[in-house]
């Protein structure tokens, strides 16, 4: 079943009387090398256990499959799970192929023994015990932001996330001075992205209104710090940030409640200028500034 065809795609919503939700996201991919490109850069292998979110009606799934150990796909829409198990027909608990057939999932692309389908909403889900593992998404827009802070932050990080996310949100991930912006630091921070291509809105069905772009972003190991450390470092970033546009020695000082001059001088023993905006630092001033300034506060 070729799962990447605007018709088969319309057959199968049809046949469970669904449409896609715009409240949920769901653009479906119909560019078979869009789906290639993205498990190409996931660089698989037969030891591989995969957490997808999202997965749809499984266009990257069914490829995911085919050279890894195993697929976690997690998905939000009791409906869209329903279609997986049609078009996957997965073995529950990888090997229980009698109790399978018996429930009636059947009239699958293939007996996919190593793919685990849970329904549930992935930002709420904290029992995923899953260690070495790469995340592989076709991400719903509204859960970029909060889908990658939840796995960067984690005491388990991935190995890897390749993810199609919005061109514009790929691009201010991916900023560098002097564009840089909150995003960007707190993805770089932890991790290093790289954009490795640009999709057009006519590679998925319904069109969005914007184009996507396929994500790499690789954890750096061991992360930065120490708890301590990181609520620190996000702490000075957020106060830079509050007000863009100001210069930076004027947003620390009121968003972090010290004295002007002592922050004109903490900047500049870390070379940088009172006058300068946020969005000119790069992360390793960030870091100098954070680690300098256990003379000028405390954390809590």
């Amino acid at each position: 079943m070729k799962l990447t065809s605007k018709g088969v795609i319309k057959n199968l919503l049809k046949k469970h009387k669904i449409r896609p939700s715009k409240r949920l996201g769901q653009n479906f991919l119909i560019n078979k090398k869009v789906v290639k490109k993205v498990t190409k850069t996931a660089e698989l292998c037969s030891e591989d256990i995969i957490l997808e979110i999202g997965p749809g009606i499984g266009a990257l799934t069914q490829e995911l499959v085919k050279n890894t150990k195993k697929v976690i796909a997690v998905e939000k829409d009791p409906k869209m799970v329903e279609i997986l198990k049609e078009v996957l027909n997965p073995v529950r608990d990888f090997g229980d192929r009698e109790k399978t057939q018996k429930e009636g999932i059947s009239n699958g692309v293939k007996d996919c023994k190593n793919v685990k389908i849970i329904q549930g909403d992935i930002l709420k889900i904290t029992h995923l015990l899953v260690i070495h593992y790469k995340i592989v998404a076709n991400l719903p827009f509204y859960i970029t932001a909060p889908v990658i802070r939840k796995f960067l932050e984690s005491d388990n990080p991935p190995q890897k996330m390749v993810l199609i996310i919005q061109k514009e949100v790929a691009q201010r991930i991916c900023a560098k001075p002097p564009k840089m912006n909150l995003l960007a630091v707190s993805v770089q921070f932890y991790a290093k992205p790289k954009i490795i291509s640009y999709v057009s809105k006519i590679s998925f069905w319904p069109s969005p209104k914007v184009d996507s772009a396929i994500i790499q972003i690789i954890p750096r190991s061991p992360a930065c710090g120490s708890a301590s450390f990181r609520e620190q470092f996000f702490k000075i970033v957020k106060a830079g940030f509050s007000q863009p546009r100001k210069q930076l020695a004027n947003n620390l000082t009121n968003g972090l409640k010290l004295n002007k001059e002592q922050v004109k001088d903490w900047l500049l023993k870390n070379n940088i200028k009172p006058i300068q905006r946020a969005e000119t630092l790069n992360i390793s001033d960030w870091i100098n500034l954070a680690k300098a300034s256990k003379q000028l506060f405390t954390t809590p």
